[in-house]
């Protein structure tokens, strides 16, 4: 099969969907597929390549420089006038916002649709898959015209479910979506929208569960059992760092805390006061290189996760860890967390829900930080996340001949 994959990084270089989706391409692409990349990128930090698959480049500097400037819509922040007077120093990113704010046409959608038939035009694919979130890809593919090609969505996140923000235009809009396109792929945790009566019901006959393709070997050194390492962003409402910071404090004073990844703008005093508790037991990086955080986990004798306020949003990165073969401390969002059939699976898990089990918290960590587990009882635990059956379950939805959900 010809297959096209469409990544979006504009936003965020280091994001993990369209990571993950290079990952998927190169099985694919080892498995004998004739797989191609559209890469929707900043215009900065170049994607790296997949190994076996030829990619096309699209910048769009332009709506890069616009979201900084107005700081992605996010609440708090920098104070809207302030923000609008940014976007004004800046005539790309000026232009930008007219196109996406007043003519409805953001160039990301224009100027993707156009690439996708120019491509298809010259040399046809027998698919052409979406990535999302962020979902401008998908919006570029519901409207291009591609005879013969399947058209096919990987939503890693939703878009009318997703309360990391408002989505436009909520359900309606996304039932339009699904319609257009021939298949959609979901996360288990989205398929209760599909049941019946849910809000996507009448779409359930077009779309199937995919896992993340997340569960890789990863290169080892011997870990420091003092260390503790996250790595991912922080949203507010959705993945906060308060539990953590408060807990960090109670647990042995020979423990370290090393935070890298973004957010930090919405928890300035949290992080002021757990800095004043802690001390240079705690560093927080900010926003660093995927590879810088690589290295940082491989060192790290327990791996932290914080949990999603949204049932309906499970964290890649989860599978990552697991088969780093890491102890993993996880602060739970709740009784709905997505991540705790995960968890429970996983023998060298602790899943932290309240002060009731800072002691037991404790003794786990004397006992388990720094351990690890080989490789093979992470495929073992879920083999469901390695690339391999990923890759599998995309053919048998992607083939031309495939009708409604994949088997």
């Amino acid at each position: 099969m010809r297959i096209l994959f469409v990544f979006d990084s504009v936003e965020a270089p280091a994001a993990a969907n369209p990571r993950l989706g290079r990952r998927l391409a190169a099985a694919l692409a080892d498995m004998g597929q004739e797989v191609e990349i559209l890469e929707l990128w900043d215009g900065t930090h170049a994607p790296p390549p997949a190994a076996g698959c030829v990619t096309h480049s699209l910048p769009f500097a332009d709506e890069a420089a616009m979201n900084r400037a107005l700081e992605n819509g996010a609440a708090g922040g920098t104070p809207i006038p302030l923000r609008l007077l940014c976007l004004a120093a800046r005539p790309a990113a000026v232009g930008a916002a007219v196109r996406q704010f007043v003519l409805r046409a953001p160039r990301r959608v224009t100027a993707t649709r156009k690439t996708l038939e120019s491509l298809h035009k010259s040399h046809p694919y027998d698919a052409v898959c979406a990535v999302a979130a962020p979902y401008r890809a998908a919006f570029a593919l519901e409207g291009a015209a591609l005879p013969g090609a399947r058209k096919l969505l990987w939503q890693m996140d939703p878009y009318a479910a997703n309360e990391s923000y408002r989505a436009p235009g909520g359900y309606d809009r996304e039932r339009t979506l699904l319609n257009a396109l021939d298949h959609t792929f979901i996360t288990a945790q989205a398929a209760p929208d599909y049941a019946p009566g849910g809000p996507l019901e009448s779409c359930a006959g077009r779309v199937s569960e995919l896992g993340f393709p997340s569960l890789v070997p990863a290169a080892r050194e011997a870990p420091d059992p003092r260390l503790c390492a996250f790595c991912g962003t922080l949203y507010p409402g959705l993945r906060t760092p308060d539990a953590l910071l408060r807990l960090f404090p109670r647990l042995d004073n020979t423990l370290t805390l090393v935070m890298a990844g973004g957010g930090w703008e919405a928890f300035g005093p949290q992080r002021a006061e757990a800095q004043a508790a802690l001390g240079d037991r705690l560093q927080i990086l900010g926003p660093v290189p995927h590879e810088q955080a690589a290295a940082l986990e491989r060192r790290a004798g327990v791996l932290i996760s914080i949990g999603n306020t949204a049932s309906n949003q499970l964290p890649s990165k989860l599978f990552e860890m697991f088969a780093a073969g890491k102890p993993v401390l996880h602060l739970a969002a709740g009784p709905r967390d997505a991540a705790l059939p995960y968890l429970a699976r996983w023998p060298l898990a602790f899943v932290w829900q309240s002060e009731a089990d800072t002691p037991a918290l404790r003794r786990w960590l004397a006992e388990n930080a720094g351990r690890t587990l080989p490789f093979e009882k992470a495929e073992t635990c879920f083999p469901e996340f390695t690339p391999g059956c990923v890759a599998r379950q995309f053919l048998r939805a992607a083939a031309p001949d495939a009708k409604g959900a994949a088997e």
